[in-house]
């Protein structure tokens, strides 16, 4: 029997008087991931009293989106966009790339991509000028 692994992770992490959400995608990801976690992300960020959020995406076993997973992630974009400082995804695929740049035209805060997970860290905690 072969199976199939897909989902989302999520890790909340709070260093000194920063919030971090983590999470990693895995597999196609598919719209009822989605109901899935959207009700999880939307509860941490409404407890957060911070004016922003640091976020980390590890999509280096993300190999996509169906469709409506895809509108659904949009979505949560538009939703949670001007509550993220920094959004680091760390990735593998040139693909990636490319979503973290159109991803920043929706994210209030800065958006970057790197393949490298101790630069997206890093960059995550400089403090901003």
């Amino acid at each position: 029997m072969d199976t199939t692994r897909h989902g989302l992770s999520i890790g909340i992490d709070r260093i000194d008087n920063e919030f971090f959400l983590s999470l990693k995608a895995i597999g196609k990801l598919t719209h009822h991931d989605y109901e899935i976690i959207t009700p999880m992300i939307d509860s941490a960020l409404a407890a957060v009293k911070q004016p922003k959020v640091k976020v980390l995406i590890d999509g280096t076993e993300l190999e996509g989106w169906e469709l409506r997973a895809a509108w659904d992630d949009f979505k949560l974009g538009l939703k949670h966009g001007s509550e993220f400082d920094k959004v680091a995804i760390y990735g593998n695929k040139n693909w990636q790339e490319i979503t973290a740049k159109i991803g920043s035209w929706f994210i209030s805060g800065d958006v970057k991509y790197f393949e490298c997970y101790a630069d997206a860290i890093n960059w995550l905690n400089e403090k901003r000028l």
